[in-house]
């Protein structure tokens, strides 16, 4: 669970819950302003400032198609919602989480509704050797549509950010989730996301980690419902010391579900990413397709990338494989671009930014992709300066693994 982890360097003392009087609705922070700009129109935007929600805004559209977007304990004030698909807190951080929970964050849209422009939640962290508890559930009723973008970012202050996501697809729910975390160099963050897909829903969820110090983020999805599909994307670029750890379950509970994820990373300086990655078959489950893969990019030789992905099969009936590689640039690339003219750091920013291109691709709110694709080749020009002043020796150097796909099957 912790293997490869910097769990060992986290001191708790070192941060305070953060407490103070409930905030009064004051609209946009600063710092979350041009990432409303960017996105342009919602059907509703949530701002989160220190795990406190400061504004919300909903669409007169939404509002009246019955689409309830707000505090938690307004709109279920007896709180029968909470954890009703991650479940009782199973480890310490759990705990933490629930005791110093301030406000949940509820987005719940009714049966047949399809929400034309995506949800936003905001998440703005600026106190200082603070922790933070920041909540979100989402609830997308039977034959219900909805995107929703998660954003979170801050200064360069030292906090601790404990994030948990409740994401629930009704029967033929489409449910599209998308997380940005882009905070600041010295924050950490232990997150968890669960989400729990019913009959012949369709859910997809879609993570881009750039930023924190070490951003450690497990995802499981439960295939409940006959039929249902999950899928499972990320981009994770490791700069400096930075670290990006992600576990993630694909748990096929019911028969003739689908999942297929698809982890993309790269690492340079002297950064780590890690991935370990399970899929579950249950008994019951026959007819199940599942798939996974992660890529790695090795960009510096003190750079490091592990990736771990497993299987735990209980039904024959299956079709399964998993795939997992760390390397440096393709050299054929390489060679193919500067053999054109393109000069070697463009060569590569080139092949970096196409490599995480099938990903970017697919995120389901479009509005948010050229922000995040400005950062990762902004992390890439600060490379190609680095290693103009020779400060990141050792470009391409070393293979430190490569998996090939597996596959288990029968017929079905």
């Amino acid at each position: 669970m912790w293997r490869y982890s910097r769990i060992p360097e986290l001191d708790l003392a070192d941060y305070l819950p953060f407490v103070d009087e409930l905030p009064t609705d004051d609209g946009v922070p600063a710092g979350l302003a041009p990432v409303v700009a960017r996105l342009g129109r919602c059907s509703a935007t949530v701002m989160v400032v220190n795990g406190q929600v400061v504004h919300v805004e909903v669409d007169e559209t939404a509002t009246a198609a019955g689409v309830q977007v707000g505090r938690l304990t307004e709109l279920d004030p007896e709180g029968s919602m909470l954890a009703s698909v991650t479940g009782e807190a199973t480890n310490a951080f759990g705990l933490l989480h629930d005791a110093f929970l301030a406000e949940a964050v509820l987005v719940r849209v009714p049966r047949g509704v399809v929400v034309a422009d995506p949800v936003a939640v905001l998440h703005w962290t600026d106190a200082d050797h603070s922790a933070t508890f920041p909540h979100l559930m989402v609830e997308a009723g039977e034959n219900s549509e909805v995107a929703v973008y998660d954003h979170g970012a801050s200064p360069d202050v030292d906090a601790l950010v404990f994030p948990v996501v409740e994401l629930h697809a009704g029967p033929a729910a489409r449910l599209r989730y998308v997380n940005a975390q882009m905070l600041g160099p010295r924050v950490w963050q232990l997150g968890r996301q669960v989400s729990r897909v019913e009959r012949d829903a369709a859910f997809s969820t879609a993570m881009v980690a750039l930023g924190a110090d070490y951003g450690r983020l497990e995802v499981e999805s439960v295939l409940a419902g006959k039929g249902s599909s999950g899928e499972m994307l990320a981009v994770y670029f490791g700069e400096q010391d930075q670290m990006h750890d992600f576990r993630s379950l694909q748990d096929h509970v019911a028969p003739r579900t689908t999942s297929n994820l698809l982890f993309k990373g790269a690492v340079q300086g002297r950064s780590r990413s890690v991935y370990t990655g399970m899929i579950h078959i249950a008994k019951a489950a026959a007819g199940v397709d599942a798939f996974q893969t992660n890529r790695n990019i090795k960009l510096s030789q003190g750079a490091w990338a592990e990736s771990v992905p497993n299987l735990e099969i209980e039904n024959n009936d299956v079709r399964c494989s998993h795939a997992s590689a760390v390397g440096p640039v393709d050299e054929d690339q390489r060679y193919y671009l500067e053999s054109r003219g393109v000069p070697p750091a463009a060569a590569e920013r080139l092949i970096v930014l196409g490599f995480f291109e099938e990903v970017l691709d697919r995120l389901a709110v479009p509005a948010a992709v050229p922000a995040l694709r400005a950062e990762i080749a902004a992390k890439l020009a600060r490379r190609e300066l680095d290693l103009e002043a020779g400060v990141d020796a050792g470009v391409n150097a070393g293979v430190e693994g490569d998996v090939g796909a597996e596959e288990v099957g029968a017929g079905a």
